[in-house]
């Protein structure tokens, strides 16, 4: 008997385990707070605990005309009903589906996915035994006040992102008011003018629609995201969001930069490279690297400017320094002044973070250096590095989830000589190729202009 009692409470403590585990389960998660890409020691990046995203909505802001029902669409699709018999509907029109449809008496309904769909939303009211049809509305996005909230902290995902909020006003001919960093608000102004920018904690009262640009883990969350971010790309996953894909391949639209201060500041022919990360994963682990493509780039008569933030990044025992032979052109400084020294740089060379993003937005030729991820992840550039031979892809491989925490994570080979290998078989022989390829596309010779210059100077 007493073995048969401690058998029974062994299984009822099971039982409450497992049930423990399933409530933790069900909790939403959101993706942890990342420093801006690019940057390097953590200062001025998203605060310890931060969340990546607020959802908050309040009550539904359009009156329906029908008392006791409200409605919006800043959370999904979202609409109050009165105490009294009562039914909701949801309706996907374009795939012309009945998403929802059960009782309601003295709630807030709201659709299951959050991100754009084609909403219609339906009351009936039981009258006479019948459900009768007391109210409908259709997303109509003209001429209404759309928030798209951004996350703040990051680089590269923002301006990656950025491009599909002006498509998707263009597309629907609304109000867009996007909320994010003032900083990042005040570099898009001068292309950008036909959006509102506010405050990332601001809030527009009679909002009709709200979205959040963001990859949001777990990976397979299909609440904010309709699909897997990394079979479709950084950049596609805020075009999936907004709906911008029309039942296909999103298109590729990206950021559009402008310098403040048109002085050239440089006289010389220069290159900017940018050598810091987020993670270990990101950088070019090639020892040999670096120091041999910026040797290389000074015998072709550039100098060589490094424009990270920091000079010096890295998290518990492995820390990186800009390139030896670069010119230190790091520190806090605004965003907005590396993109004015970016405007007469001939090229940019750099890894899959914020600042290649920023050189994109600039027009300038971008070599990318990565192996983590593959092409599809970013921009499109014709001088983009990767190395087939060894490991690679693992950020968009759909089998391995990315772990923010683990500054050195490398997924299949972490503690091994193979670690990061993706990146460390990537040669400063196959760097300096695509440069020479890169500058005779642009017919490129900063030598000779150097030698013209001097022949002026002994001449007077």
């Amino acid at each position: 008997m007493v073995w048969k009692k401690q058998k029974q409470q062994r299984k009822n403590a099971n039982k409450h385990r497992l049930r423990a585990k399933a409530e933790r389960q069900q909790q939403p998660k959101t993706k942890p707070a990342r420093r801006a890409a690019g940057k390097g020691t953590g200062q001025n990046a998203t605060a310890p605990g931060k969340p990546y995203m607020l959802f908050e909505t309040g009550a539904p802001t359009q009156q329906s005309g029908v008392p006791g029902i409200a409605f919006d669409f800043n959370y999904g699709a979202r609409v109050t009903v009165p105490q009294g018999e009562y039914r909701v509907k949801f309706i996907d029109r374009d795939a012309c589906l009945t998403l929802y449809d059960a009782p309601a008496s003295g709630v807030i309904c709201t659709s299951a996915k959050k991100y754009f769909i084609n909403f219609r939303i339906e009351v009936y009211q039981k009258q006479q035994g019948q459900d009768k049809l007391i109210f409908a509305h259709d997303l109509d996005l003209k001429g209404k006040k759309v928030v798209i909230k951004f996350p703040t902290g990051i680089l590269g995902d923002v301006l990656a992102w950025f491009p599909y909020a002006e498509e998707f006003r263009k597309k629907h001919g609304c109000k867009v008011y996007c909320a994010m960093g003032e900083e990042m608000a005040e570099l898009f102004k001068p292309a950008y003018r036909q959006i509102n920018f506010i405050k990332p904690d601001a809030k527009i009262e009679d909002a009709y629609a709200t979205y959040y640009m963001g990859i949001f883990f777990p990976c397979d969350d299909r609440v904010h995201q309709p699909s897997d971010f990394r079979v479709r790309g950084l950049h596609k996953n805020a075009a999936m969001i907004l709906g911008l894909d029309e039942g296909t391949e999103a298109p590729d639209v990206y950021i559009k930069l402008t310098p403040k201060n048109r002085q050239r500041q440089i006289k010389e022919p220069y290159v900017c490279i940018a050598a810091q990360a987020s993670g270990q994963a990101k950088y070019w682990n090639n020892g040999r690297g670096w120091i041999n493509v910026v040797k290389y780039l000074k015998q072709k008569g550039y100098r060589v400017l490094c424009i990270d933030r920091d000079s010096v990044y890295g998290q518990g025992s492995r820390f990186n320094l800009i390139p030896y032979g670069a010119e230190d052109f790091t520190g806090q400084i605004p965003l907005q002044e590396r993109i004015d020294l970016l405007q007469y740089a001939d090229f940019f060379i750099g890894l899959s973070s914020g600042l290649s993003w920023v050189a994109n937005g600039m027009g300038k030729p971008v070599i990318m250096i990565s192996g983590f991820t593959l092409p599809l992840n970013e921009f499109y550039t014709p001088y983009r590095l990767i190395n087939y031979h060894v490991c690679n892809g693992c950020w968009n491989d759909t089998t391995v989830t990315f772990d923010h925490r683990d500054f050195e994570w490398c997924p299949r080979h972490k503690g091994t000589d193979r670690q990061f290998e993706c990146s460390r078989f990537i040669t400063p022989e196959a760097v300096c190729s695509v440069i020479d390829r890169l500058m005779k596309d642009y017919g490129l010779n900063p030598l000779s202009i150097n030698t013209n210059k001097n022949t002026k100077e002994q001449l007077r």
